[in-house]
């Protein structure tokens, strides 16, 4: 094959439209992937080692690689594949057998069209007093494999919700359809079953958010404007992928998995991740009615957050100065689609940043300014906003928002299920968590660190110590990856510092980060429940692992119908040195939901969190010398 020239300017920036394209035209060529018989789950970038990407300078010679899931729809067999962009060749093609890639958003909405065109799905619907087909979502879920019968095994499953909107665009998920559930066969997109159980019909329920379907309803108008400006324009720049703002440098990736990453995050010359992203998402429903005993989702492993990344517009997602990126990303026969506006890059003011007032000195106040790079997913009824907040003083916040309508059930009797909350008239929305995986790659002044568990220990009242309030910090390096799987512990306020033994700060201890944790939630699972067994990284608050590049997945690659974690409790079986490495940190948080009526009909964001922050990393307040603001600035 001939060599092809790479137009790209960076070894990470993320696919182009014309490389997926590439890879599609490889596989075709070299292995007859195509539709219908072939579905690509992903192409992605294959990143290049680390070494290549600190070296790497502009006019640098690199080659560039990309990799590729895909199955045969007839046998169902997986292959992962990486092909060579610069080289135009296929270098490898493995099989999987017995793995289930991702789900792609096109056998979502195949799925869909199947079955409302199936006269039995019809019937079953008429039988509950639906007719109107075209108002009918159906709604394609995954399974695990401990869900599956017998009697599908080895089939690619999906089961399916119904619900039904009253208008061509009013909310489908206020009117569920209980009882009636589908199970097909995605490969064929055969209907294998209909699961028909007495529901409980349709409640009045007022379900609508759209105004012209709220009755009633009326907009505030004691609402003034708000008006964010920038005359002379933003404070950052955006060179491609590569991202400036004031001493913060960093690099804005995006995977059909993921959806954003962040590169090489450094602050004034210095290194602090090589890589930041989310790498799970596990949503389990609380509730073990059949209406929901099924629903526990992976939205990272099952769906992929870059594929249901939305588009952002101006003055209604993100406010001010804006400037955006696209994502591109590709349905299941390998076209590249483009997501415009995927990513929003501005800056926020964030009240005051440091200040203090001496009765000689007068007042000395700065003012926050912080560099915010965000992306909006859509995984069905649920929205997650995902903001990544560079701060002056060296901090990184990283906050998911959640909102969205919640999945609701009607009931019969006049008493609820005890797994959820009454939103409405003869409805309730059940208790469910959403579990998030932060996969932190850092580099905190370098490559080799190690993890600190830091927590405040209470001293016992004594002679040293008359009135018990002494107070000391006690700080445990974590040598193995056995002891880097922590549990958040509220009564000792527990962080854990990623250090670099290597170097000093001035009063001579390890310059580090901390991360501070937020939103650390219990999984509440017993140890043999099959939804723990599939991802038992639920069960720590933090993991730790040597970095290896084959290793980005905590709960395994193919979690779509798996029966066990392939992930974090395999890798860390070894018991590797964690030890003043190349380290990265799992960390789990996310939302405790039990509903509330307010949620409903559609709910005002739940915001959760948690911070990187440096912990003598600087010799001093690295925010001294910030700028005042401009007189003419503040009233």
């Amino acid at each position: 094959m001939t060599a092809i020239s790479i137009s790209t300017a960076h070894p990470l920036d993320p696919l182009s439209e014309t490389e997926i394209r590439q890879v599609q035209q490889i596989l075709r060529r070299e292995r007859g992937v195509e539709r219908p018989q072939w579905r690509i789950a992903s192409i992605e970038l294959a990143e290049p080692a680390k070494e290549l990407v600190r070296g790497f300078r502009p006019g640098t010679e690199f080659t560039r690689e990309a990799r590729a899931v895909a199955w045969h729809t007839g046998d169902g067999t997986a292959y992962v594949a990486v092909a060579s962009l610069t080289e135009d060749t296929l270098v490898s093609w493995q099989a999987h057998p017995g793995r289930q890639p991702n789900a792609t958003v096109d056998e979502w909405h195949d799925c869909d069209a199947a079955m409302r065109g199936h006269p039995e799905v019809a019937a079953a619907l008429r039988r509950r007093g639906v007719t109107d087909l075209s108002l009918v979502l159906i709604d394609v879920w995954t399974y695990g494999a401990h869900l599956i019968p017998a009697r599908y095994a080895g089939r690619r499953l999906g089961w399916c919700d119904i619900w039904v909107r009253t208008a061509e665009d009013s909310n489908p998920y206020a009117h569920p359809v209980s009882g009636l559930k589908l199970v097909v066969d995605l490969n064929t997109m055969e209907l294998l079953e209909i699961e028909d159980t007495p529901g409980a019909g349709f409640p009045p329920v007022q379900g609508e958010y759209v105004p012209k379907h709220v009755p009633g309803h009326r907009p505030r108008s004691d609402r003034k404007p708000l008006q964010i400006v920038q005359p002379e324009g933003v404070s950052f720049t955006l060179e491609g992928n590569e991202l400036s703002w004031q001493k913060w440098r960093m690099r804005v990736g995006f995977t059909p998995r993921e959806g954003l990453v962040l590169h090489t995050v450094g602050y004034d010359g210095r290194s602090v991740a090589h890589r930041m992203s989310f790498a799970e998402m596990v949503v389990p429903y609380r509730d073990p009615t059949p209406d929901h005993v099924r629903r526990t989702a992976y939205d990272i492993g099952e769906w992929g957050l870059g594929f249901m990344t939305t588009s952002l517009e101006l003055g209604c997602d993100c406010l001010g100065e804006i400037t955006y990126l696209d994502a591109v990303v590709h349905d299941s026969a390998g076209e590249p689609r483009v997501i415009r506006n995927a990513v929003c890059v501005h800056e926020e003011d964030n009240a005051v940043l440091w200040k203090h007032v001496d009765e000689r000195a007068g007042a000395e106040v700065r003012r926050m300014r912080r560099l915010v790079v965000s992306a909006h997913v859509t995984v069905a009824n649920y929205e997650y906003l995902i903001y990544w907040r560079f701060h002056e003083d060296g901090a990184i916040e990283c906050e998911v928002r959640a909102t969205g309508i919640m999945v609701t059930t009607p009931y019969a009797g006049e008493q609820a299920p005890p797994y959820g909350t009454v939103v409405d008239t003869g409805t309730y929305a059940p208790i469910h968590q959403h579990f998030l995986v932060a996969r932190l790659d850092m580099e905190v002044d370098g490559p080799d660190n190690t993890v600190v568990m830091s927590e405040t220990a209470q001293l016992p009242i004594g002679p040293d110590n008359p009135d018990g309030l002494a107070l000391t910090q006690r700080n445990i390096p974590l040598r193995t990856e056995a002891e880097g799987r922590q549990d958040y512990d509220w009564t000792t306020q527990r962080t854990w510092k990623i250090t670099n033994p290597g170097r000093l700060n001035k009063v001579g201890a390890p310059v580090a980060y901390k991360l501070v944790p937020g939103a650390a939630i219990p999984a509440m699972l017993d140890p043999s429940s099959p939804v723990l067994r599939r991802a038992q990284v639920l069960g720590h608050t933090l993991w730790v692992t040597p970095y290896d590049p084959g290793e980005r997945w905590p709960c395994g690659e193919f979690v779509n119908q798996s029966s066990r974690d392939e992930g974090l409790p395999v890798w860390t079986a070894a018991n590797r040195s964690i030890d003043n490495t190349d380290v990265v940190l799992w960390y789990v948080f996310g939302i405790h939901h039990v509903p509330r009526v307010e949620d409903w009909p559609i709910m005002p964001v739940d915001t959760v969190s948690f911070w990187l922050k440096p912990v003598g990393f600087f010799d001093h307040n690295p925010a001294l010398d910030v700028a005042p603001s401009r007189p003419d600035s503040c009233h």
